[in-house]
């Protein structure tokens, strides 16, 4: 944890003291240790970051006195259109996207997507955000990827694709295409890139994805797993400071 994230129900009433009694109080006891007085590096979710003043702390509650004078990071340049990954890798994944501090995801259905995975508790809104709010803590920002859901790929892409690529590139990762990420240098403008599912989008949907808007790249001739490749894609276009 680099930061410790505040929200609004954090601070008594409308000043700019806030009062912390949860996990983010054992991280501040155990690793931080901190003295009154002491100023600790912090963000309001969804707003600016700044410092927090210690102006209490005991084993129940820390009490702080917050100053938000800094901007939050600046975002990626790319929105994600992501395959429903398993379970077991979509936390991490999560992680991932708010820690390159991506705007927006989506969460897609796809033919190599097993429906039970839409039926995974990690896809409640709490749980999204808790896996977020970890990338968040990790790397220093306060504004939250927005996730949103899609059940059935092709309205998704038929209906939507078109809309959200507005004014920007489509890119969709196809092993098999021509070109390379780099070849074609993804990075030099923003963008929306689509990723597949383990073993990749069928053929069906790389045509109907490239018959609307997008074009299809390949990250190498090496198989990669789908967190692998998420990072692969935002690596190409890591955000400014």
């Amino acid at each position: 944890m680099n930061i410790i994230l505040l929200k609004q129900q954090d601070f008594i009433h409308d000043s700019n003291t806030a009062l912390i009694s949860d996990y983010r109080l054992t991280h501040i006891l155990k690793i931080l240790n901190p003295s009154i007085g002491q100023s600790l590096k912090v963000g309001l979710v969804g707003g600016s970051c700044g410092y927090g003043i210690v102006e209490c702390i005991d084993t129940q509650v820390v009490k702080l006195k917050v100053i938000l004078n800094e901007n939050a990071p600046s975002r990626h340049k790319f929105d994600i259109v992501l395959a429903l990954p398993r379970p077991k890798m979509l936390r991490r994944i999560l992680r991932t996207i708010a820690e390159y501090g991506v705007e927006n995801l989506h969460l897609v259905n796809s033919a190599r997507v097993e429906k039970s995975y839409w039926q995974s508790p990690l896809l409640q809104p709490e749980k999204i955000d808790d896996a977020l709010m970890a990338g968040m803590e990790r790397s220093k920002d306060t504004l939250m990827t927005n996730v949103h859901l899609h059940k059935r790929f092709r309205p998704f892409v038929e209906d939507q694709l078109s809309h959200l690529c507005a004014n920007r590139n489509c890119w969709i990762t196809d092993m098999n295409a021509a070109k390379s990420a780099i070849e074609l240098d993804i990075a030099s403008t923003p963008a929306v890139v689509l990723i597949g599912p383990e073993g990749g989008f069928v053929p069906f949907e790389v045509e109907l994805a490239t018959s609307k808007i997008a074009r299809s790249i390949h990250l190498g001739r090496r198989v990669l797993s789908v967190d692998t490749a998420v990072t692969t894609v935002l690596a190409q276009a890591l955000p400014s400071a």
